[in-house]
């Protein structure tokens, strides 16, 4: 039996008045997460353990069966893996937003949706002006980046800018946890070329705070940022972290010999490698709602024929549309992911011989449409192969998933019972 999840990030919503009460799910009927719903099993999955904070990096890791108390290190540990950075014992690596202030609010958490080869030349600028032997900027996909210090603190507390749209942001800037009781770094000469040791959490958020307003100095007057209507004006560091320690996937079910990971986002790259996953990149793949969808899909179908036993193929155009409170593109989004990635991966598995898929389809965490970030509650989720045992769940929804045979799995229950389909 091989394994393939697809999740589509953010996908689970609210209930909406202007769609007569329904949430996006129950308003599309997505043909394709129907059927499987009404022919597979379906239940409703806790992906947040409780003292975290839903982002994806908690949700997906949750997901793939790892404990977060004994794996946990933020986001850019994770993006860090992907971009190819070989992070140190002294580094502290957090993920780096450019975004857009204006007025005093935080606008946007992407500069306006900036592509990678735009945001290469604003960082490479940073790094130019900012950087030295502690601090280094690097880039990454889009408008998510990356910011190492050498020596660096994680016990600091930061804003998600994507969770503080149209919010001031100096009341975000980043403070340092009460519970921080290091000792204060012996050396403060951040251009000496002695070993760095260890900041302490106040000085820490003291550097982000400093290099975030030296920032927006910079970038509002980069030649880029004339004329532009949302100005990628300022960096946004967050969710840092040290080297994490995670066991493969390998290790952890044998069921898994090879094993891959699709998806635009350095984050799910970077847990994938971490894993044990190849990641498989696909062109035109752009963590939006212009995706490469069919050429996802086909990479899946061919990661399964070509030897692979477990692959996770991730898309995140729906948490984008949700951040950016668009109805109607999420509503696409939704429909996009049903008739051109679920569609083709099914059509195609029907047609093989002598060969079971697994498939299980859910969302990482909701993101509604209307709030505009994400929410930690349990989200929707189907598994599916040819021979399996329907329950009695005929749609695939927030709503109807509840009467799921599976019922309400916590965090890393979800891995074990899908692994444990294997005939």
């Amino acid at each position: 039996m091989k394994h393939l999840i697809i999740l589509g990030d953010g996908m689970a919503d609210h209930p909406i008045g202007r769609l007569g009460g329904k949430t996006l799910l129950e308003y599309t009927r997505p043909k394709y997460m129907n059927m499987l719903a009404k022919s597979g099993r379906t239940g409703k999955l806790i992906t947040v353990p409780e003292g975290y904070s839903p982002g994806s990096e908690v949700a997906n890791t949750a997901i793939l069966g790892y404990d977060l108390d004994e794996v946990y290190e933020g986001r850019g540990p994770l993006e860090a893996a992907s971009i190819g950075y070989d992070m140190q014992e002294d580094d502290l690596a957090m993920r780096c937003n450019i975004i857009t202030i204006k007025d005093g609010e935080i606008k946007n958490h992407h500069g306006g949706h900036l592509t990678t080869e735009e945001s290469d030349t604003l960082i490479a600028f940073l790094n130019e002006k900012l950087g030295n032997n502690r601090i280094r900027f690097i880039t990454g996909i889009q408008y998510r980046h990356l910011l190492v210090i050498k020596g660096g603190n994680k016990n600091i507390v930061c804003a998600p800018p994507h969770d503080h749209p149209e919010e001031p942001w100096r009341p975000l800037l980043v403070k340092a946890d009460n519970n921080d009781t290091a000792k204060t770094d012996e050396n403060k000469n951040a251009d000496s070329a002695q070993p760095l040791q260890r900041l302490t959490a106040v000085e820490t958020a003291e550097l982000i705070n400093r290099l975030i307003l030296k920032s927006q100095e910079l970038l509002e007057s980069h030649p880029f940022n004339q004329g532009r209507k949302e100005k990628a004006n300022s960096i946004w560091p967050w969710s840092g972290g040290y080297r994490p320690r995670m066991k493969t996937l390998q290790k952890m079910y044998p069921q898994i010999k090879n094993g891959s990971v699709i998806s635009a986002v350095d984050l799910i790259r970077g847990i994938g490698k971490y894993a044990g996953l190849k990641n498989i990149v696909v062109d035109g793949m752009t963590g939006q709602a212009d995706t490469n969808y069919e050429g996802k899909a086909q990479a899946a179908i061919n990661a399964l024929k070509e030897g692979d036993d477990f692959v996770f193929l991730h898309i995140e155009a729906s948490d984008e549309a949700g951040h950016d409170g668009d109805l109607e593109l999420k509503l696409r989004t939704i429909e996009d992911l049903d008739s051109r990635i679920i569609k083709p991966i099914y059509d195609e598995i029907m047609k093989w011989k002598g060969e079971n898929v697994c498939i299980a389809i859910l969302p990482d965490h909701p993101t509604p449409v209307e709030i505009r970030t994400h929410m930690n509650e349990p989200v929707p989720f189907l598994i599916w192969h040819k021979n399996i045992m329907p329950d009695n769940v005929h749609q695939y929804n927030e709503q109807s998933c509840v009467d799921g045979s599976y019922g309400l799995l916590r965090l890393s229950e979800f891995m074990h019972e899908f692994m444990a389909i294997d005939k």
